[in-house]
Parts: C-alpha cells; sequence; structure tokens
C-alpha cells in the first residue's frame, strides 16, 4: 500500500514535505509496512478517506491512532494521505485537472506540516482533517486562493435567497480560502485566482453549477479597517465581499494563529514588525476581540 522506500522519499519531496522529516518519515514508513498493528489500520484509514471519492461533503470519519504516541502518531496522517494518493490522481485524472493543479492542490500537505513545525518545532500534521479535502477531489489550489467544492448551510442559503439569487440552504458554492506561506495577497493575485477559477469549475465540473463563492474568515472582520489602510490587500479583499453576518463568539485565536504561528502566543508580546501584526496586537492588547466574517461573492456558476 505504501510505495518502496526510494519512491516514498520522492512522493514525500512531490508532496512539499519539509526536507528534514523525510529520512524520519521514510524510516518510521517501514514500521508501518510491517507492523501487524499498524498496515491493517492503515489500511482502513485509507478505505474510509478515499469511500465517495469526490463527493461534496460527504462524510469521513478517520479512526484515531490514539494507542501510539510520539513522531508516529504525530505523522501518521502522512502515511494515510500518501496511500491514499494513487485514489486522488485516478480521480484528478478522471476529471482532467491538469497535473500543475493537482500538484500545487495536494503539496498542502507540505505546508500544513511546515505551519506544525513552526508552532512545535518539530515533524507533525497541523490539521489533518484540512487535508481530507484535498485528498477526496473537493478542493483545489489555483493561483493564490484555494477553492473548496462546498454547500450553502441553511442561514447562508435562507440570506442569499432572500437577497435574490437563485440559491438556497444545500446549494452548490465554492469556499474560497487563503493559504500561508504564499506571498502576498495582492488584488492582481486574487483576480488571476477567480478568473482561473471560474475557467476550472466550468471545464472540470461542468454538471456542477455555482453561482457564488463564499469565504469565512477573520480576515472578513470589518474593525481590520481601522487598522489598516484603505489601499492595503487585506481591506481590498474584504471589498470584494458582501458579509451576510458576523459571528458573535470572539475569534481571538484565529488571527493570533495564522499571523504568529501559535494561538496560545500571549498577546503582550506579540511582535510589532508589520501593519497586521500590529492591529492583531493592539486591538488584543486593548481589550477588543476578533470575529470571523461570512462573506459571499457572485460567482458565474456553470450550467
Amino acid at each position: 500500500m505504501l510505495p518502496d522506500t526510494d519512491e516514498l522519499a520522492e512522493v514525500l519531496l512531490d508532496l512539499s514535505v519539509p526536507h528534514e522529516d523525510v529520512n524520519d518519515l521514510v524510516r518510521m514508513g517501514r514500521r508501518v509496512t510491517d507492523d501487524p498493528e499498524l498496515r491493517p489500520f492503515l489500511e482502513r484509514s485509507v478505505d474510509e478517506l478515499v469511500r465517495g471519492m469526490g463527493q461534496v461533503g460527504g462524510p469521513v470519519d478517520l479512526p484515531d491512532l490514539d494507542w501510539a504516541s510520539g513522531p508516529l502518531q504525530r505523522c501518521f496522517p502522512v502515511y494515510v494521505f500518501v496511500a491514499a494518493l494513487p485514489y486522488t490522481r485516478a480521480y484528478h485524472r478522471e476529471h482532467g485537472i491538469p497535473a500543475d493543479v493537482s500538484r500545487r492542490t495536494l503539496a498542502d500537505l507540505g505546508r500544513n506540516m511546515a505551519v506544525h513545525r513552526r508552532r512545535y518545532g518539530r515533524a507533525g500534521v497541523q490539521a489533518p482533517w484540512w487535508l481530507i479535502h484535498h485528498f477526496r477531489g473537493e478542493l483545489y489550489q489555483l493561483g493564490r486562493l484555494q477553492f473548496e467544492r462546498a454547500r450553502l448551510g441553511q442561514r447562508a442559503g435562507t440570506r442569499l435567497a432572500a437577497a435574490g439569487l437563485d440559491v438556497g440552504p444545500d446549494s452548490l458554492c465554492l469556499n474560497v480560502h487563503i493559504p500561508d506561506f504564499l506571498g502576498p495577497m495582492s488584488p492582481p493575485a486574487v483576480d488571476r485566482s477567480l478568473a482561473l477559477a471560474r475557467e476550472f469549475f466550468a471545464l472540470h465540473f461542468p454538471r456542477e453549477r455555482y453561482r457564488v463563492a463564499t469565504c469565512h474568515s477573520w480576515l472578513l472582520d470589518d474593525q481590520l479597517r481601522k487598522y489598516l489602510p484603505g489601499d492595503s490587500n487585506i481591506v481590498r479583499f474584504q471589498e470584494r465581499f458582501r458579509l451576510t453576518r458576523e459571528d458573535r463568539e470572539p475569534a481571538d485565536t484565529e488571527p493570533v494563529q495564522f499571523v504568529f504561528g501559535d494561538p496560545e502566543l500571549p498577546i503582550e508580546g506579540l511582535p510589532r514588525r508589520t501593519a497586521v501584526e500590529r492591529a492583531v496586537g493592539d486591538h488584543l492588547r486593548a481589550g477588543g476581540h476578533w470575529y470571523i466574517g461570512h462573506g459571499w461573492l457572485p460567482f458565474d456558476g456553470n450550467g
């Protein structure tokens, strides 16, 4: 189920796994392959991951490796995703996904591991649940942004229908995500991503109809406008979306995690090197809170 030693190293590099983690992952891979408990566990995990491949919002319940510990537990999802890779690539080929889009999409495994190392200083997978979308054919990297095939929830669908859009609860939509370690989110880069997405989904998923793209992020918190200039990338990004609502529950750890790399950092010592760092930290130090904003923009769907 796993590639042999030489091929495994090459596959890990193809997935942008940090170079300093490759040797240990190859070494532990032999244990996963040879262990009479780990191999069946890996097989069950892969079966669960690829069942219903491509289904939008399909439930996936990966079993927990709660009886292991240390590096193997932190890195076991890597082997699940590597073992599922042939199924993912077959699905991509079936839908004519270009090789460069496939490669950049699945390289999010390496990005996720880099986020983990930035926070903890050791190998691991920061959010295995997030990568499920990539390896099931639900999410694609198109330029600066990622686009996830999804469905509108009850509240969003009802509000957008009331606004006159031809959508409702459970209608297809594209969730927009902003990956880390990919340079500035400049307006031209966002324009290009949206143009790529409109072309991509019409070509590769012609039976699916997308009327709106949605975004659920602290980057849509309107309070950022108090701290950032009007021509900043974040403010320009906000201006593309029409807000449906903002959460009432504070989400202070979200900007701390994405800006500084660790949601548990004490706010008193947050750096002030950039305008965004100053905005996030100064607002929290003044007793304020950050919230998740929920926005949408028109998207010319298929059909």
